[in-house]
């Protein structure tokens, strides 16, 4: 919805003269009440045009984006463009959704990654608007003491999604690969009849009819030093702090020793990698359900109102020789 913003004489705002506002500024009136300090000078150098300001999508917004004498501007923009192309992928996972159900399809998700990669947030985002009754979330805790005496994909098997059902898996079977190694949860044993079975795990799903994808969340050391202490002073996200996380840039080179080992031996045609670089969340997001839409052809795909293709710099095919964030 565009905002209400009318057009009358030219102003002068805050003492910035006529002729320093950005084109379209003279037509520029406020569509509610803003104190006269919130628009500084630095909210005109950001050359903001009235056709971006009729990009924000409702009153209150507006008055945010007015209002705030700390705004970034062009932050606040690129926030409300995210929102709406979001917004439109989510209206084609809905359709795909529906495609699911009435064709019998079992699909399954995989989001694997680096502590603090944006796997939940971006799973949210996949989830937000889609039928609960025909997905699922899975996210398993520590294996039972019943569980640790089964055979290892025993519980993940238990998951894989039934008829019509799309199932996303916030960390899945490939704890064992790298996760568990690197912090002792698993003896030396565990790990090379894991790494064995894997791919032989996989084939028979793919055998089977089970669509697969596998996303592999890459992010700096930087950022995900970054993102720890976000959590530490954010009280709504310390419950995402674990100890295995205190470790994580301790152990940053140890991870990447088995991350590209897992790599090299699960990587096949059948149930490629897909590497999202996700130093950015809101693309990470926008691209990893892009590439999801695009490699499946559910019914009205084409009448699809934005582009389906993902960014092959965001989200790419595994390759050797290809360097991650997370190296």
């Amino acid at each position: 919805m565009e905002p209400n913003i009318n057009h009358t004489e030219k102003v002068q705002i805050n003492g910035v003269p006529e002729n320093t506002l950005p084109l379209d500024g003279d037509q520029l009136v406020s569509a509610i009440d803003t104190p006269e300090e919130a628009l500084t000078p630095a909210f005109w150098d950001e050359k903001i045009s009235l056709r971006e300001l009729r990009n924000l999508r409702d009153k209150g917004q507006l008055e945010s984006f007015l209002t705030n004498p700390n705004a970034n501007a062009k932050r606040i923009l690129t926030d409300i463009k995210y929102e709406a192309e979001l917004e439109r992928l989510q209206i084609e996972l809905v359709k795909m959704q529906r495609w699911v159900q009435d064709q019998g399809i079992r699909l399954a998700i995989l989001f694997e990654g680096r502590d603090a990669a944006g796997k939940g947030g971006t799973i949210r985002r996949f989830t937000e608007h889609l039928n609960p009754r025909a997905m699922r979330v899975v996210a398993l805790n520590k294996p039972t003491e019943e569980e640790r005496g089964q055979w290892y994909f025993q519980r993940y098997v238990r998951q894989i999604p039934n008829r019509g059902e799309i199932v996303f898996f916030d960390r899945s079977w490939y704890n064992r690969a790298v996760v568990e190694p690197v912090n002792g949860f698993c003896t030396q044993k565990q790990y090379d009849i894991f790494m064995q079975q894997v791919p032989e795990f996989e084939h028979m799903l793919y055998e089977d009819g089970l669509l697969l994808i596998k996303f592999w969340f890459s992010i700096t050391k930087e950022e995900q030093l970054k993102r720890f202490q976000s959590r530490m002073i954010n009280p709504l996200k310390q419950w995402k702090i674990s100890p295995v996380d205190m470790k994580a840039q301790e152990q940053w080179d140890v991870y990447t020793k088995y991350k590209e080992f897992m790599f090299s031996k699960t990587h096949n045609s059948f149930s490629p990698w897909m590497i999202v670089k996700a130093n950015s969340k809101q693309k990470a997001r926008l691209e990893s359900i892009r590439y999801a839409l695009s490699i499946l052809p559910y019914a009205g795909k084409e009448e699809a109102v934005t582009s389906l293709i993902p960014d092959p710099n965001i989200v790419a095919r595994y390759h050797r020789r290809a360097r991650q964030l997370d190296h």
